[in-house]
């Protein structure tokens, strides 16, 4: 098994229920897991603001937002970093949508999430996809200096649009 291999079989898999969780946006300021329930949400886990390959992730996310937003989708940047530096990162890139600040106890959220790499100190690459009624439906660890890109999180978000097959 390869490190990376190592790394995404600690990922919560797809059927989990979500932990839930409260984290900052600001200093004063801060949302719950739990306050999206009723719509699709997805979790973008990221090593670092000010990062090349953070701030490719993250602006690409933030051009496709009306995409997320068509499937009543929201969106949620996290990290190790402090809100001070998310704010300035959020600025910088002009983002519209909220970076959490997973700093202290530092990584605890992406602990429970399976994506916190304790040897570099920092959340590994990773994306979650969670439906309305709080379950994880698709996760996703990219190499850490891979842009993973939106495809994986449009085909979630698609499969959770379709209605169901129920049989008569």
């Amino acid at each position: 098994m390869s490190d990376i291999d190592s790394h995404r079989s600690l990922a919560l898999q797809a059927g989990t229920l979500a932990p839930d969780f409260t984290l900052h946006t600001t200093p004063d300021q801060s949302v719950s897991l739990s306050q999206f329930r009723g719509n699709p949400t997805i979790l973008a886990f990221y090593p670092a603001d000010f990062s090349p390959v953070c701030g490719d992730q993250m602006t690409l996310y933030n051009q496709i937002l009306p995409e997320f937003q068509r499937f009543n989708a929201e969106l949620l940047g996290i990290s190790v970093d402090g809100v001070w530096s998310h704010l300035a990162f959020s600025k910088e890139r002009n983002l519209h949508f909220p970076l959490l600040s997973d700093f202290e106890p530092k990584g605890s959220v992406a602990r429970k999430y399976g994506v916190y790499s304790q040897l570099e100190g920092t959340t590994e690459r990773a994306l979650f996809v969670i439906d309305s009624d709080g379950v994880i439906r698709w996760s996703y660890v990219s190499p850490i200096g891979i842009n993973p890109g939106a495809e994986g999180i449009l085909k979630a978000l698609e499969s959770l649009s379709k209605p169901s097959k129920k049989e008569d």
